[in-house]
Protein backbone atom coordinates (compact mmCIF):
# COMPACT_ATOMS: atom_id res chain seq x y z
CA UNK A 1 0.00 0.00 0.00
CA UNK A 2 2.61 2.42 0.74
CA UNK A 3 4.65 1.78 -2.32
CA UNK A 4 1.33 2.51 -4.34
CA UNK A 5 0.89 5.70 -2.21
CA UNK A 6 4.53 6.18 -2.85
CA UNK A 7 3.64 5.92 -6.53
CA UNK A 8 0.69 8.00 -6.57
CA UNK A 9 2.65 10.59 -5.13
CA UNK A 10 5.13 10.75 -7.32
CA UNK A 11 2.68 10.70 -9.77
CA UNK A 12 1.38 13.96 -8.49
CA UNK A 13 4.73 15.17 -8.27
CA UNK A 14 5.87 14.34 -11.96
CA UNK A 15 2.51 15.91 -12.94
CA UNK A 16 3.29 19.29 -11.34
CA UNK A 17 6.98 19.08 -12.38
CA UNK A 18 5.46 18.57 -15.98
CA UNK A 19 2.88 21.08 -15.11
CA UNK A 20 5.98 23.63 -14.55
CA UNK A 21 7.86 22.52 -17.42
CA UNK A 22 4.94 22.99 -19.88
CA UNK A 23 4.27 26.34 -18.90
CA UNK A 24 8.27 27.18 -18.78
CA UNK A 25 7.99 26.02 -22.36
CA UNK A 26 4.86 27.86 -22.96
CA UNK A 27 6.62 31.17 -21.50
CA UNK A 28 10.18 30.20 -23.33
CA UNK A 29 7.91 29.62 -26.34
CA UNK A 30 6.15 33.07 -26.64
CA UNK A 31 10.04 35.17 -26.28
CA UNK A 32 11.04 32.45 -28.86
CA UNK A 33 8.03 33.85 -30.98
CA UNK A 34 8.60 37.65 -29.33
CA UNK A 35 12.52 37.48 -30.33
CA UNK A 36 11.72 36.18 -34.18
CA UNK A 37 9.16 39.15 -34.80
CA UNK A 38 10.06 41.15 -37.94
CA UNK A 39 12.25 43.87 -36.29
CA UNK A 40 10.32 47.43 -38.18
CA UNK A 41 12.93 49.66 -39.77
CA UNK A 42 12.12 53.29 -39.48
CA UNK A 43 13.53 54.78 -42.78
CA UNK A 44 13.13 58.47 -44.06
CA UNK A 45 12.78 60.31 -46.86
CA UNK A 46 12.37 63.32 -49.11
CA UNK A 47 11.30 63.34 -52.51
CA UNK A 48 10.72 60.47 -55.16
CA UNK A 49 11.83 59.05 -57.29
CA UNK A 50 15.20 60.68 -55.70
CA UNK A 51 14.67 58.94 -52.52
CA UNK A 52 14.80 55.38 -52.41
CA UNK A 53 12.40 54.17 -49.32
CA UNK A 54 8.58 54.81 -50.73
CA UNK A 55 9.91 53.41 -54.21
CA UNK A 56 11.17 50.37 -52.35
CA UNK A 57 7.82 49.90 -50.11
CA UNK A 58 5.51 50.07 -53.48
CA UNK A 59 7.14 46.79 -54.88
CA UNK A 60 6.69 44.98 -52.16
CA UNK A 61 6.63 41.60 -54.15
CA UNK A 62 9.97 41.71 -54.89
CA UNK A 63 10.76 42.45 -51.19
CA UNK A 64 11.54 38.29 -49.77
CA UNK A 65 11.92 39.30 -46.55
CA UNK A 66 9.66 41.96 -45.74
CA UNK A 67 7.07 40.55 -43.17
CA UNK A 68 9.82 37.76 -42.29
CA UNK A 69 12.68 39.13 -40.64
CA UNK A 70 11.61 43.11 -41.16
CA UNK A 71 9.07 45.78 -41.63
CA UNK A 72 9.81 49.00 -42.89
CA UNK A 73 8.19 51.96 -42.33
CA UNK A 74 8.36 55.37 -44.17
CA UNK A 75 8.71 59.02 -43.13
CA UNK A 76 9.23 61.74 -45.04
CA UNK A 77 10.74 64.99 -44.59
CA UNK A 78 11.01 68.27 -45.53
CA UNK A 79 14.98 68.16 -46.30
CA UNK A 80 17.85 66.49 -44.30
CA UNK A 81 18.59 68.14 -42.11
CA UNK A 82 15.31 67.26 -39.94
CA UNK A 83 16.90 63.65 -40.64
CA UNK A 84 19.70 64.49 -37.91
CA UNK A 85 17.56 65.57 -35.14
CA UNK A 86 15.32 62.55 -35.97
CA UNK A 87 18.17 60.14 -35.98
CA UNK A 88 19.81 61.85 -32.63
CA UNK A 89 16.72 61.45 -30.82
CA UNK A 90 16.03 57.77 -31.77
CA UNK A 91 12.95 58.82 -33.86
CA UNK A 92 14.75 57.02 -36.99
CA UNK A 93 16.27 54.11 -37.58
CA UNK A 94 17.53 54.97 -41.33
CA UNK A 95 18.29 58.13 -42.44
CA UNK A 96 19.01 59.53 -45.68
CA UNK A 97 21.40 62.14 -45.19
CA UNK A 98 23.39 64.39 -47.95
CA UNK A 99 26.77 65.00 -47.80
CA UNK A 100 26.05 68.22 -46.17
CA UNK A 101 23.89 66.92 -43.60
CA UNK A 102 26.17 63.99 -42.68
CA UNK A 103 29.23 66.27 -41.72
CA UNK A 104 27.24 68.56 -39.33
CA UNK A 105 25.46 65.16 -38.04
CA UNK A 106 29.12 64.13 -37.23
CA UNK A 107 30.44 67.42 -35.76
CA UNK A 108 27.69 69.54 -34.65
CA UNK A 109 25.31 66.66 -33.42
CA UNK A 110 27.91 64.84 -32.27
CA UNK A 111 26.92 61.59 -34.13
CA UNK A 112 29.99 59.67 -33.52
CA UNK A 113 28.65 56.63 -33.98
CA UNK A 114 27.10 57.21 -37.38
CA UNK A 115 27.81 54.93 -40.51
CA UNK A 116 27.10 55.52 -43.84
CA UNK A 117 25.51 52.26 -44.87
CA UNK A 118 23.83 52.09 -48.56
CA UNK A 119 23.98 54.57 -51.54
CA UNK A 120 20.97 56.06 -52.44
CA UNK A 121 22.01 58.56 -55.25
CA UNK A 122 24.75 60.56 -56.73
CA UNK A 123 25.12 63.22 -58.82
CA UNK A 124 27.19 63.90 -62.11
CA UNK A 125 28.27 60.67 -62.72
CA UNK A 126 29.06 60.35 -66.59
CA UNK A 127 25.93 59.71 -68.78
CA UNK A 128 23.73 60.36 -66.06
CA UNK A 129 22.22 63.83 -64.85
CA UNK A 130 23.60 66.81 -62.47
CA UNK A 131 21.34 69.83 -60.74
CA UNK A 132 21.42 72.65 -62.52
CA UNK A 133 22.36 76.20 -61.90
CA UNK A 134 20.41 78.33 -64.47
CA UNK A 135 19.95 82.05 -65.92
CA UNK A 136 17.61 83.98 -67.95
CA UNK A 137 17.77 83.22 -71.31
CA UNK A 138 17.18 87.19 -71.98
CA UNK A 139 19.27 88.40 -68.84
CA UNK A 140 22.69 89.46 -69.15
CA UNK A 141 25.06 86.26 -67.73
CA UNK A 142 26.98 84.54 -69.89
CA UNK A 143 29.87 83.87 -67.84
CA UNK A 144 29.95 83.04 -63.75
CA UNK A 145 32.43 85.91 -63.52
CA UNK A 146 29.09 88.13 -64.79
CA UNK A 147 27.72 87.10 -61.33
CA UNK A 148 29.32 89.50 -59.52
CA UNK A 149 27.23 91.64 -57.57
CA UNK A 150 23.90 89.93 -58.59
CA UNK A 151 21.27 87.74 -56.65
CA UNK A 152 21.78 83.87 -56.44
CA UNK A 153 18.66 81.79 -55.15
CA UNK A 154 19.11 78.46 -53.16
CA UNK A 155 17.09 76.47 -51.38
CA UNK A 156 18.80 76.57 -48.28
CA UNK A 157 21.68 78.01 -46.57
CA UNK A 158 24.87 75.17 -46.13
CA UNK A 159 22.89 72.73 -48.41
CA UNK A 160 24.39 70.12 -51.35
CA UNK A 161 23.49 72.56 -54.10
CA UNK A 162 24.23 75.39 -52.00
CA UNK A 163 27.93 74.37 -51.07
CA UNK A 164 28.09 73.47 -54.93
CA UNK A 165 27.17 77.15 -55.96
CA UNK A 166 29.61 78.53 -53.78
CA UNK A 167 32.37 76.50 -54.68
CA UNK A 168 32.02 77.26 -58.64
CA UNK A 169 31.95 80.49 -57.75
CA UNK A 170 34.92 80.69 -55.70
CA UNK A 171 36.61 79.23 -58.71
CA UNK A 172 36.08 82.68 -60.66
CA UNK A 173 37.29 84.90 -57.39
CA UNK A 174 33.69 85.53 -56.16
CA UNK A 175 32.67 85.13 -52.32
CA UNK A 176 29.32 84.83 -50.66
CA UNK A 177 28.26 88.59 -49.00
CA UNK A 178 30.73 89.77 -50.28
CA UNK A 179 30.78 89.79 -54.11
CA UNK A 180 27.41 88.51 -54.55
CA UNK A 181 23.86 88.04 -52.23
CA UNK A 182 22.52 84.52 -51.55
CA UNK A 183 18.75 84.08 -50.93
CA UNK A 184 16.73 81.53 -49.70
CA UNK A 185 13.79 79.60 -52.14
CA UNK A 186 12.04 76.12 -52.03
CA UNK A 187 12.94 74.47 -55.05
CA UNK A 188 9.03 75.08 -56.39
CA UNK A 189 9.67 78.56 -56.10
CA UNK A 190 12.43 79.39 -58.35
CA UNK A 191 10.86 79.62 -61.74
CA UNK A 192 9.12 82.29 -60.23
CA UNK A 193 12.21 83.88 -58.99
CA UNK A 194 14.29 83.72 -62.14
CA UNK A 195 10.60 85.22 -64.03
CA UNK A 196 10.19 88.03 -62.01
CA UNK A 197 14.05 88.96 -61.61
CA UNK A 198 13.52 88.52 -57.99
CA UNK A 199 17.01 86.55 -58.52
CA UNK A 200 19.55 86.35 -61.13
CA UNK A 201 20.08 82.46 -60.92
CA UNK A 202 18.54 80.12 -59.28
CA UNK A 203 19.22 76.03 -58.27
CA UNK A 204 17.16 73.40 -60.12
CA UNK A 205 17.13 70.39 -59.16
CA UNK A 206 15.24 67.44 -60.46
CA UNK A 207 11.66 67.32 -61.34
CA UNK A 208 11.71 71.36 -61.70
CA UNK A 209 14.95 71.54 -63.60
CA UNK A 210 12.99 69.21 -66.05
CA UNK A 211 9.98 71.79 -65.92
CA UNK A 212 9.56 72.50 -69.69
CA UNK A 213 7.97 76.68 -68.51
CA UNK A 214 11.54 77.41 -66.99
CA UNK A 215 13.32 75.66 -69.82
CA UNK A 216 11.14 77.90 -72.18
CA UNK A 217 12.76 81.14 -70.35
CA UNK A 218 16.32 79.61 -69.02
CA UNK A 219 19.20 77.78 -69.68
CA UNK A 220 21.94 76.47 -67.54
CA UNK A 221 25.10 78.33 -66.96
CA UNK A 222 26.51 75.82 -65.26
CA UNK A 223 26.01 72.34 -63.39
CA UNK A 224 26.68 70.73 -59.96
CA UNK A 225 29.26 68.15 -61.97
CA UNK A 226 31.45 71.11 -62.80
CA UNK A 227 31.68 72.59 -59.31
CA UNK A 228 32.48 69.18 -57.91
CA UNK A 229 32.47 66.23 -59.76
CA UNK A 230 31.12 63.52 -58.72
CA UNK A 231 28.79 64.02 -56.10
CA UNK A 232 27.79 61.43 -53.59
CA UNK A 233 24.39 63.41 -52.88
CA UNK A 234 22.41 61.41 -50.52
CA UNK A 235 23.52 58.07 -48.94
CA UNK A 236 21.65 55.79 -46.11
CA UNK A 237 22.91 56.07 -42.83
CA UNK A 238 22.62 54.11 -39.58
CA UNK A 239 23.63 54.14 -35.75
CA UNK A 240 26.47 51.52 -34.63
CA UNK A 241 24.04 50.63 -31.61
CA UNK A 242 21.23 49.78 -34.27
CA UNK A 243 23.45 47.85 -36.49
CA UNK A 244 25.04 45.88 -33.75
CA UNK A 245 21.32 44.74 -32.47
CA UNK A 246 19.73 44.32 -35.79
CA UNK A 247 22.84 43.21 -38.30
CA UNK A 248 21.14 40.62 -39.80
CA UNK A 249 18.05 41.88 -40.47
CA UNK A 250 19.36 44.46 -42.10
CA UNK A 251 20.80 42.52 -44.48
CA UNK A 252 17.75 41.41 -45.79
CA UNK A 253 16.43 44.92 -45.96
CA UNK A 254 19.33 45.65 -48.04
CA UNK A 255 18.86 43.04 -49.97
CA UNK A 256 15.43 43.77 -50.74
CA UNK A 257 16.07 47.21 -51.47
CA UNK A 258 19.15 46.51 -53.79
CA UNK A 259 16.62 44.21 -56.08
CA UNK A 260 13.89 46.98 -56.06
CA UNK A 261 16.36 49.53 -56.90
CA UNK A 262 17.40 47.09 -60.15
CA UNK A 263 13.82 46.70 -61.03
CA UNK A 264 13.12 50.95 -61.10
CA UNK A 265 16.68 50.91 -63.27
CA UNK A 266 15.83 48.11 -65.81
CA UNK A 267 14.51 49.80 -68.87
CA UNK A 268 11.88 47.55 -69.27
CA UNK A 269 10.30 48.73 -66.04
CA UNK A 270 10.39 52.00 -67.18
CA UNK A 271 6.37 52.76 -67.84
CA UNK A 272 5.64 50.73 -64.61
CA UNK A 273 8.65 52.63 -62.73
CA UNK A 274 7.31 55.76 -64.08
CA UNK A 275 3.96 55.43 -63.53
CA UNK A 276 4.83 54.30 -60.01
CA UNK A 277 6.52 57.82 -59.60
CA UNK A 278 3.67 59.86 -60.91
CA UNK A 279 1.10 58.59 -58.56
CA UNK A 280 3.97 59.17 -55.57
CA UNK A 281 4.39 62.63 -56.76
CA UNK A 282 0.20 63.52 -57.95
CA UNK A 283 1.55 64.79 -60.95
CA UNK A 284 0.93 63.46 -65.01
CA UNK A 285 3.70 60.17 -65.98
CA UNK A 286 4.49 62.59 -68.67
CA UNK A 287 6.07 64.98 -66.96
CA UNK A 288 8.07 61.80 -65.07
CA UNK A 289 8.95 60.26 -67.93
CA UNK A 290 12.65 61.06 -67.16
CA UNK A 291 13.06 59.50 -63.99
CA UNK A 292 15.57 56.18 -64.29
CA UNK A 293 16.80 57.38 -67.84
CA UNK A 294 19.91 59.09 -68.47
CA UNK A 295 18.07 62.33 -68.02
CA UNK A 296 18.33 61.24 -64.03
CA UNK A 297 20.59 61.05 -61.40
CA UNK A 298 22.72 57.82 -60.98
CA UNK A 299 22.16 54.61 -58.71
CA UNK A 300 24.55 52.37 -57.64
CA UNK A 301 22.79 49.41 -58.99
CA UNK A 302 25.09 47.25 -55.71
CA UNK A 303 23.83 49.99 -53.19
CA UNK A 304 27.49 50.81 -53.10
CA UNK A 305 28.44 54.66 -52.20
CA UNK A 306 31.21 56.68 -53.84
CA UNK A 307 33.33 57.37 -50.81
CA UNK A 308 36.30 59.01 -52.96
CA UNK A 309 33.71 61.37 -53.95
CA UNK A 310 32.15 62.13 -50.53
CA UNK A 311 35.25 62.86 -48.88
CA UNK A 312 36.29 65.25 -51.65
CA UNK A 313 32.38 66.52 -51.19
CA UNK A 314 33.38 67.14 -47.35
CA UNK A 315 36.45 68.82 -48.30
CA UNK A 316 34.74 71.40 -50.19
CA UNK A 317 32.26 71.85 -47.55
CA UNK A 318 34.71 72.78 -45.28
CA UNK A 319 36.37 75.05 -47.68
CA UNK A 320 33.49 77.22 -48.22
CA UNK A 321 32.84 77.23 -44.41
CA UNK A 322 30.31 74.82 -43.95
CA UNK A 323 32.72 72.74 -41.90
CA UNK A 324 34.87 72.68 -39.08
CA UNK A 325 37.34 69.79 -39.68
CA UNK A 326 38.16 67.29 -41.62
CA UNK A 327 36.45 63.99 -41.41
CA UNK A 328 38.06 60.72 -42.74
CA UNK A 329 34.64 59.18 -44.22
CA UNK A 330 36.17 55.79 -44.03
CA UNK A 331 35.78 55.67 -39.82
CA UNK A 332 31.80 56.24 -40.60
CA UNK A 333 30.91 53.97 -43.14
CA UNK A 334 30.39 50.25 -42.93
CA UNK A 335 29.06 48.59 -46.04
CA UNK A 336 29.72 45.11 -45.30
CA UNK A 337 26.26 44.72 -45.31
CA UNK A 338 25.26 45.54 -48.71
CA UNK A 339 28.20 44.02 -49.46
CA UNK A 340 26.45 40.91 -48.11
CA UNK A 341 23.29 41.41 -49.38
CA UNK A 342 24.73 41.72 -53.05
CA UNK A 343 26.75 38.56 -52.75
CA UNK A 344 22.93 36.67 -52.06
CA UNK A 345 21.72 38.69 -55.82
CA UNK A 346 24.67 37.37 -57.34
Amino acid sequence: MKSAIDRRQFGIRGLAAGGAIAAGALRAGSGALAQSAPLKIRVGWVVVPASTAPLVLEKKELLKHFGKSYVAEATRFEGTPPVITALAAGELDVGPLAFSSFGLAIQNARLDDLRVICDEIQDGVPGHGSNEFMVRNDGPIKSVADLKGKVLATNAMGSAVDIAMRAMLRRSGLEANRDYTVIEAPFPAMRAMLAEKKADLISAVPPFSLDPDLRAIAHTLFTQHDAFGVTQLTMWTARENFIQKNRAALVDFLEDTVRAVRWYVDPKNHDEAVAIVARLNKAPPARMDWAFTSRDQYRDPNGTPNLSALQNNLKQQKDVGFLRDDLDVQKYADLSMVGEAVKRLG
